[in-house]
């Protein structure tokens, strides 16, 4: 036994002595491999409409093997965990060598730190009280207002258990509890409808975010939301500068540079960023960390899916490109260590890097300042969906909260702006960076070919130079 906490996973009707016997012998040859053996359960309500409209429950178990040889993966899983599935699954990965002649990689060093409890947040509260709140959710929105014609509310929570078996017989258990709470509101007025959203997440029990304070101040930022898009005029279009808001906003980079920076991309040379280590890639000041060891946080990991500990690395620093997230199998092709970023999905997907909590790092203006120095331009405070090509580093992102700055003063609320740029000219184009650097309230999700993970996104208030604007005029 290892990282984390295994008791449960360690009742599963699994053959662990099986199961390292085959995968010894699939990887001898290889450079590395692991069965990953996982075991979920998850639950979601949804309040919409003033009932609630649906509550489901997930139980998930299954194992995949891997074999890596050089740039070469056999993987093979399954549902079912007898020792039929593991001869099968090992035959299947074990295709990879074809004669393949390689020495195994040292496994992953071990960390007694965790950055979550062991719990069970499914648990707590009782089904019949979760209900409850949802409706006195619905109840408190609905009195605060009488434009609000719809509100909707989800509680969602998961407990995943992961072992990683090395072909050495080492062990690596981790037990990842994770919970979320969403409100949006629709408001209405002379038949136009506006809505707002708000959210909060993170690796703890319900309880950290279902008490009143809690609840009733992600209502309140919901409503407030959509009562300053109800007075929302058209945004413009055109060439501006454009002040980022802190936290959120983040997702920004996460996408439009983040994903540039996960080593797959750059040892392919298919990123923007490839070959630019210790190259300047960024305005001064301009620091970029991935950190998967922060208590409590959506994207944090005791360990990623491949047993590494997970660590805080220093991407861009002070302008200057310093490193990319590795999972193993690229940061051997690139002769690097690994960072930790070695992520899936399930036990029915390969590990690739990822993210875990990206964030721009504290400068040295206030915000205050930073928005006075806006002639005109655009006061991005909050963002929806965006789509990012990762080679050019391209993006279009859509602002669901965001104003005009006249001659340094916040003006009218706009609708519809959507952000246009590249993220690595985007970096250059930083000229003020704020004191006030935060993190997103763990909402997060990140898609990468085909596999979603639950990701932290931060920066501070930032000034931009030259960002095209689209609008409606």
């Amino acid at each position: 036994m290892a990282d984390g906490a295994g008791g449960a996973m360690a009742a599963m009707d699994f053959n662990w002595t099986k199961a390292h016997k085959r995968l010894a012998e699939a990887t001898r040859g290889a450079e590395d491999g692991e069965v990953f053996v996982e075991n979920s359960a998850s639950e979601s309500f949804l309040w919409d409409d003033g009932r609630l409209k649906s509550a489901s429950y997930d139980a998930t178990q299954g194992f995949g093997m891997r074999v890596v040889c050089g740039e070469t993966t056999g993987y093979a899983h399954a549902s079912l965990l007898d020792d039929g599935a593991i001869d099968r699954a090992a035959d299947a990965a074990s295709a990879a060598k074809r004669g393949h002649a390689g020495t195994l990689a040292v496994a992953p060093r071990r960390t007694n730190r965790h950055r979550y409890a062991d719990l069970d947040p499914l648990s707590a509260p009782a089904f019949t009280d979760k209900t409850a709140l949802l409706a006195e959710i619905d109840a408190y929105v609905r009195a605060k207002d009488p434009r609000v014609a719809q509100v909707s509310v989800s509680l969602a929570s998961s407990r995943r258990e992961v072992a990683i078996l090395r072909p050495d017989g080492a062990r690596y258990d981790d037990a990842r509890p994770l919970v979320r709470i969403n409100v949006s509101v629709t408001v209405e007025r002379d038949g136009r409808r506006e809505t707002g959203s708000a959210g909060a997440g993170g690796r703890r029990a319900y309880a950290a975010f279902i008490a009143p304070k809690q609840w009733k101040a992600l209502a309140n930022e919901a409503l407030r939301v959509a009562l300053v898009n109800l007075d929302a005029i058209p945004a413009p279009s055109g060439e501006m500068d454009v002040v980022l808001g802190p936290g959120w906003p983040g997702v920004l980079l996460h996408e439009a540079v983040g994903h540039g920076l996960e080593g797959d991309f750059n040892r392919k040379g298919s990123s923007a960023f490839a070959g630019m280590i210790g190259q300047r890639v960024a305005a001064p000041g301009v620091t970029v960390v991935d950190d998967g060891t922060l208590m409590h946080r959506r994207g944090s990991l005791t360990i990623d899916d491949e047993g590494t500990p997970t660590g805080r690395t220093v991407l861009i620093e002070d302008g200057i490109l310093k490193a990319y997230l590795q999972d193993r199998m690229n940061a051997r092709l690139m002769g690097v260590k690994a960072t930790g970023n070695g992520r899936r999905e399930s036990y029915a997907h390969q590990p690739m890097p990822r993210m875990t909590n990206t964030s721009m790092l504290s400068g040295d203006k206030n915000p205050e300042e930073i928005i006075a120095s806006l002639k005109k331009g655009l006061y991005a405070v909050n963002f929806g969906g965006g789509q990012v090509d990762i080679t050019s580093g391209k993006f279009v992102f859509q602002c669901t909260e965001a104003y005009l700055v006249e001659k340094g003063k916040i003006k009218a609320p706009v609708k519809n702006a959507t952000l246009i740029g590249d993220g690595p000219s985007a970096l250059t184009r930083i000229t003020m960076v704020g004191d006030d650097s935060k993190l997103d309230d763990g909402v997060g999700t990140c898609g990468k070919a085909g596999q979603s993970v639950p990701v932290g996104v931060g920066q501070p208030t930032l000034y931009i130079k030259g960002l095209t604007v689209g609008g409606a005029g």
